[in-house]
């Protein structure tokens, strides 16, 4: 965005369709001190943002071809933290309420008074300095920011537009051999780069669903580039597996169901999502294995476990850190490598990043490893070191 003319004094861009009120409230706010721009409608207002920047927006919500909610998710796709002004001359609580919902500042019924729309104007400033502040701040120590819902909606959609795959080899020890490959969701939209907070966007925005096969299409994309003999281990968020998409033999990952296991993280409460022993069992009949994540992360393992009946579970980093120098780490992970391979079930060491906890857990039964040792996530698919 382009910046507005050289001055010192707070921008403003005043939008309404009534050439009267936007005659009086121009020249309020401009002896307020103001630089005040107007625009006759959302559109015109639309080409105003794409020029310029502004300290704050006011705007009637209620106007032709686009109305005050429009331009609000066209502001908040160019600046998240300008504030928007709304006013309206028939209040409606729905309205009022969905309009904070999307990030407006504050919702003014007309005709407002002179010194409270000034007072809110003056407030809307001091918000945006202190925002543009904590934005700088929050850029340099990479901190997560929430945002309002036009702001959410903005960021996640980046964020998908700039969605990737990174590939992290699962090697076998004692074959010196790529087992699979773990596909893990990234994206290079700034403010979305750590995978949790992408996917809790998606979840509070509800598009969850939506993320997840925009995942699975992008997977699915580079399937024929993965060597013959490896699998592909694909995330699944628990609603996935009732997903129709996924379920269905015309999903994404359909042709290549027999070399696609599906990973289940056990933190998920699996019991809350309807129908999904039906799903699992429609899963295993396209092809699909599942693997159960995280075994030893949290309580509800035994419980996933019986729910899913895994045909491959990953042990938790936890377990793993520092379990050559720990009894009791070692005790819990021949357990679960004993339990496994009583019922046909492969297991996999997550996290492993030293030497020492490599050879310790090849001395306790374990043989697939997957961790920074061997090779960190990348583009494409990364070769291991042995």
């Amino acid at each position: 965005m382009s910046q507005p003319p050289e001055s010192s004094a707070p921008h403003v861009l005043l939008v309404d369709d009534e050439p009267g009120i936007v005659r009086s409230l121009a020249r309020l706010l401009a002896a307020a001190g103001y630089v005040v721009t107007t625009a006759s409608d959302g559109r015109e207002a639309i080409a105003r943002i794409e020029a310029a920047t502004f300290d704050v927006i006011v705007s009637d919500i209620q106007m032709p071809h686009t109305d005050g909610l429009t331009l609000l998710r066209a502001v908040r796709a160019r600046d998240l933290d300008v504030p928007v002004v709304f006013l309206t001359g028939s209040p409606d609580l729905e309205t009022a309420v969905e309009a904070m919902e999307y990030g407006a500042f504050r919702y003014l019924v007309k005709p407002v008074d002179s010194k409270l729309l000034t007072g809110v104007v003056e407030l809307a400033v001091q918000v945006h300095r202190l925002a543009l502040v904590r934005r700088e701040v929050t850029v340099e120590t990479s901190e997560k920011l929430i945002g309002d819902r036009a702001g959410l909606e903005s960021r996640y959609a980046s964020a998908v537009e700039k969605l990737w795959i990174a590939m992290q080899p699962i090697i076998s020890w004692r074959h010196r051999s790529v087992y699979a490959y773990e596909s893990l969701l990234r994206t290079d939209e700034p403010t979305l780069r750590n995978p949790i907070d992408f996917v809790e966007t998606a979840e509070r925005l509800g598009r969850t669903a939506q993320l997840g096969r925009a995942i699975r299409r992008r997977i699915a994309d580079q399937m024929p580039a993965l060597a013959a003999d490896a699998q592909m281990f694909v995330n699944l968020h628990p609603s996935d597996l009732v997903d129709e998409e996924l379920c269905s033999g015309q999903g994404a990952l359909a042709p290549f169901a027999s070399r696609v296991v599906l990973e289940v993280t056990e933190r998920a409460a699996l019991e809350q999502v309807r129908g999904v022993a039906a799903g699992v069992v429609r899963l295993r009949e396209l092809g699909y294995r599942l693997a159960l994540d995280d075994l030893g992360a949290g309580y509800a393992g035994l419980s996933s476990f019986a729910l899913l009946e895994p045909e491959i579970v990953k042990v938790d980093m936890s377990l793993i850190r520092g379990i050559h120098r720990s009894p009791v780490k070692q005790k819990l992970f021949r357990s679960f490598a004993a339990l496994c391979g009583d019922i046909k079930t492969e297991i996999i060491a997550e996290g492993v990043e030293e030497a020492e906890e490599r050879d310790c857990l090849c001395d306790l039964g374990g043989d697939l490893f997957q961790g920074y040792l061997f090779a960190r996530p990348g583009r494409g698919f990364p070769s291991p070191a042995y």
